[in-house]
């Protein structure tokens, strides 16, 4: 009598969820605060992996281009070795300017997951055209944690 004998590997996937990848960004807006900036942050993920960070570094460097998401685009394709970011999610604090998502649509991005809106200089006050036509925009990711960084930020600084 022979036997078929079959293994069954099981791999474990560990996939985290936006509100993990949100949680990293507001600890990179949180390094921005430290250092009197406003406190923005982002992350880059790419196969369930942060690839980039970054954080505004604006003030510090005295260089209006220095946003989070800039710096964040800036080291996602030097760690892929390439400009295109078309595998990948970008998870930031504060709804990107013009000039981010115009670096966005460049990118190629994938997804775009944002905390809080800027309704005064967010890209969607111009519109979604904007961004590149395959990009899906997720709004509302841990939006109270991200407004009361900004706005206490802001109410200190007004003190």
């Amino acid at each position: 009598m022979t036997y078929n004998i079959i293994y069954i590997c099981y791999m474990e996937i560990n996939l985290k969820s936006d509100e993990y990848f949100m949680n990293q960004a507001i600890e990179e807006a949180k390094k921005a605060l430290d250092l009197d900036e406003v406190p923005v942050g982002a992350v880059i993920v790419c196969d369930n992996q942060i690839i980039a960070r970054g954080y505004n570094y604006v003030e510090h460097l005295n260089d209006v281009t220095a946003h989070a998401e800039m710096q964040a685009f800036t080291s996602a394709s030097d760690y892929l070795g390439g400009k295109f970011l078309n595998e990948c999610t970008l998870y930031v604090t504060l709804e990107p300017c013009s000039m981010c998502a115009g670096a966005s649509f460049l990118t190629r991005i994938k997804r775009i997951v944002i905390g809080a809106v800027d309704k005064k200089n967010g890209f969607s006050a111009i519109g979604k055209k904007i961004l590149h036509p395959k990009t899906s925009v997720i709004f509302g990711c841990l939006e109270n944690e991200c407004v009361k960084l900004l706005s206490d930020f802001f109410k200190d600084k007004r003190k």
